[in-house]
C-alpha cells in the first residue's frame, strides 16, 4: 500500500523505554515518513527536539494506560504535553463511569482535555474496546464526537486486547466519515493494516510500523 505511512503512528509506550530507544523511534519515524511518533508524556519535549523541521507529528497519551485519573489531571497533563511540544494527544476514557453508564462523566472528562487543547492539538478517545460490548463501544463512539474529539482509537495495548476488524468497522459506521478512527493493537503484517483501513481506520497505532513498511512478519503486538 503506497501511503500506508502516513497511516501510522510509530508507538514507543513501554515503561523501560531508554532515552536511546526514543530517540531510535524519531530517526526511524523520519526515515520512514510516519505520521506520528507516540510516546510516554515524560518524551514529549525530547521528541518534539528531535522531529522539529519534519513533518513527524508528535503524540502523547493521557490519563493512560486506564483512564482512571481525575478530569482535572487529565486536562492539565495534556495542557502540560502540548506546551512540551505534543501535537496530538491519546486519551483514555473513564471506562468506569462508562460501564456504569454514567455517560455525563464520560462526555465531560474527554470534554475537559478536548478545551484544555483545543486548537492546538489533535484529540484522540482511546475507548478500550476489549473491555466493552457492543452497545458501550457504540455509546463510546457517539460520546467522543459530541465531546469534540478528533479520532476514536481502539485499544491502549496494555489491556486484554486490541484492534479487531469487526470493531473499527463498527466505530467507523458509528461516528460517520469525518472523524478520524485510529486501530491501536494487533496488527502485525501489511494484510492486517489493509484490513483495518478497508474496515474505515484512518490511523494505525504500532511498535511494528517498519516490519509493516517493509513487508514482513512481526513479532509484538504492539
Amino acid at each position: 500500500m503506497e501511503n500506508l505511512k502516513k497511516y501510522i503512528d510509530h508507538t514507543l509506550l513501554k515503561p523501560e523505554s531508554t532515552d536511546q530507544q526514543v530517540q531510535q523511534a524519531c530517526l526511524d519515524a523520519k526515515k520512514y515518513d510516519f505520521k506520528a511518533v507516540c510516546i510516554q508524556p515524560v518524551w514529549v519535549k525530547y521528541v518534539s527536539d528531535l522531529l522539529n523541521g519534519s513533518d513527524v507529528e508528535t503524540c502523547t497519551v493521557i490519563g493512560f494506560p486506564l483512564g482512571a485519573n481525575a478530569s482535572e489531571v487529565k486536562a492539565y497533563e495534556a495542557e502540560k504535553a502540548v506546551k512540551d511540544g505534543a501535537t496530538e494527544v491519546d486519551m483514555v476514557i473513564n471506562i468506569g463511569a462508562l460501564k456504569s453508564e454514567d455517560f455525563a462523566v464520560v462526555h465531560d472528562d474527554i470534554k475537559a482535555v478536548v478545551n484544555a487543547v483545543k486548537g492546538k492539538a489533535v484529540v484522540k478517545v482511546i475507548i478500550e474496546t476489549c473491555l466493552l460490548t457492543e452497545n458501550e463501544k457504540v455509546r463510546a463512539c457517539e460520546i467522543s464526537k459530541r465531546a469534540g474529539a478528533n479520532f476514536v482509537k481502539t485499544s491502549t495495548g496494555f489491556s486484554t486486547g486490541g484492534a479487531t476488524v469487526e470493531d473499527i468497522r463498527l466505530m467507523r459506521k458509528t461516528v460517520g466519515p469525518d472523524m478520524g478512527v485510529k486501530a491501536s493493537g494487533g496488527v502485525r503484517s501489511i494484510e492486517d493494516a489493509k484490513a483495518m483501513i478497508e474496515a474505515g481506520a484512518s490511523r494505525i497505532g504500532t511498535s511494528n510500523g517498519i516490519a509493516l513498511i517493509e513487508g514482513n512478519e512481526a513479532t509484538e503486538a504492539y
